[in-house]
């Protein structure tokens, strides 16, 4: 059923314009109504154009209104006609009295609708016995049964739908706006991290369960309180909840890569979560942040993007992992409640591992310029390596067993003669493929700083 009364219309003095499907033209110049004897102030709220009312009125007690007082129009020929669910339509007419430039129809009835008539003037409007329908709310409690895409929230009170009738008899709800306050996570882009805020939700009536969306997807307390006429009245009400305990499950993941481990950079993560052209072994963590509600956690890597052939599951919330061989590798997160039956899946992670390769550069001159001090090899998915430098009399002058480590020319502290030096490496591929080299290495001649450059024989 179509709610009337929540896109609001600001009627103008003077304006004359037609209902859309009420089959009526109103024109509102300056017909004003009040209602003497309510204890209360008589509420006015402005409905949809489309019922084709100027306002309906919400009176706390109708049977207080001794009678409806209309003004600021010629009322020599008024007609006031009242109707019901029925619409215009099946108006009868009522008792007018007309004393100067007043007229008066008393002792009206609530939860009615009013056609007033001044010739060249109409005034269409319902007035709603709030008597009967007066808010209150004695208990808020966790309904028994849970969804995981909302939190049902269980209202004992009072506060059911206000309905009116448009000119044409169409049934409309008059909001109550009852609020439901409570804390919630919500995530925070800057801190990158989940954080607590107060957040609400508007209800035109109450329903059993409430539901509120998002779930709560942290442990939190929920206040009920309204409703709008009897907090303009100054008699908000509201009740509290214990301690609700979040249902709501979600979370964010992230990778983070731990080495950088090749000349040609590092592995990168796109903006779609792959990552491409890596370069093994590459070390990384990927870390899960879920809401409260998540208690078990899992990340799965799979050979395929659907994840039909998942080759590993990793029950742990922060995984960290050493890609070591060569091929595309795709993994997910996924959180459950402490039931199963709710779940978060993360968007899924692309990793792609190269084909190994090895290049081995012949030359280097550390003179201590900044450029080309370090003999270092080139390289690309290398999961074993070792590398032993010896001078022309086959003496070992360094040995190391990282590819990203190299050689700055020096044998105890001392940097080496200009000449020609040999390597040996021996490294093995994420692909299989296994490399033993060896070869020349030309230390070029530089420039003296200081005191005489001494021999390896030194």
């Amino acid at each position: 059923m179509r709610n009337c009364n929540r896109l609001k219309y600001k009627i103008l003095s003077g304006l004359c314009f037609l209902v859309i499907g009420c089959n009526s033209v109103v024109c509102n110049a300056a017909i004003k109504v009040t209602f003497p004897g309510a204890t209360k102030e008589v509420l006015e709220e402005r409905p949809d154009v489309s019922t084709g009312l100027n306002a309906v009125f919400v009176a706390y007690d109708a049977s207080q209104i001794r009678n409806i007082t209309i003004t600021g129009a010629d009322v020599s020929n008024i007609t006031v006609q009242k109707f019901s669910s029925l619409g215009g339509g099946y108006a009868q007419e009522m008792p007018v009295r007309v004393t100067g430039n007043e007229a008066y129809v008393d002792n009206p009835e609530g939860d009615m609708g009013y056609i007033i008539d001044c010739g060249n003037e109409k005034y269409y409007f319902w007035l709603v016995d709030y008597e009967g329908k007066v808010f209150s709310v004695n208990s808020v409690t966790e309904a028994s049964q849970q969804e995981c895409h909302n939190t049902k929230i269980t209202v004992e009170g009072n506060g059911g739908a206000i309905h009116y009738y448009s000119i044409n008899g169409r049934q409309c709800t008059l909001s109550r706006d009852i609020k439901a306050s409570y804390q919630n996570l919500v995530w925070d882009d800057d801190q990158k991290n989940y954080v607590v805020i107060e957040q609400s939700t508007i209800y035109d009536y109450l329903t059993n369960p409430l539901l509120i969306n998002p779930p709560l997807y942290c442990n939190s307390v929920v206040t009920v309180s309204g409703d709008k006429f009897l907090k303009q009245w100054g008699e908000l009400v509201s009740a509290e909840s214990n301690l609700i305990i979040a249902n709501g499950v979600d979370a964010r993941t992230e990778a983070v890569q731990n080495n950088v481990n090749d000349e040609e950079g590092s592995n990168m993560i796109t903006s779609d979560g792959s990552m491409l052209g890596g370069s093994a072994p590459a070390d990384f963590t990927f870390y899960a942040d879920p809401t409260d509600a998540v208690i078990h956690d899992e990340w799965q890597m799979a050979d395929d993007p659907d994840f039909e052939y998942i080759r590993y599951r990793f029950y742990e919330r922060d995984l960290s992992y050493v890609f070591t061989e060569e091929g595309k590798y795709y993994l997910r997160y996924i959180g459950s409640d402490a039931s199963g039956d709710c779940t978060v899946i993360s968007d899924s992670y692309e990793i792609g591992i190269g084909a190994s390769d090895l290049r081995i550069p012949n030359a280097f001159s550390p003179d201590g310029d900044g450029v080309n001090d370090v003999w270092k090899v080139g390289y690309r998915s290398l999961v074993e390596f070792k590398c032993w430098i010896f001078d022309r009399n086959g003496r070992e002058l360094c040995h190391f067993d990282s590819p990203d480590k190299g050689w700055d020319g020096k044998y105890h502290g001392k940097v080496v003669n200009p000449g020609v030096y040999y390597y040996v490496i021996e490294a093995k591929g994420a692909d299989g493929k296994k490399y033993k080299k060896g070869g020349d290495i030309n230390i070029i001649k530089y420039r003296k700083i200081g005191n005489s450059i001494p021999s390896s024989g030194e």
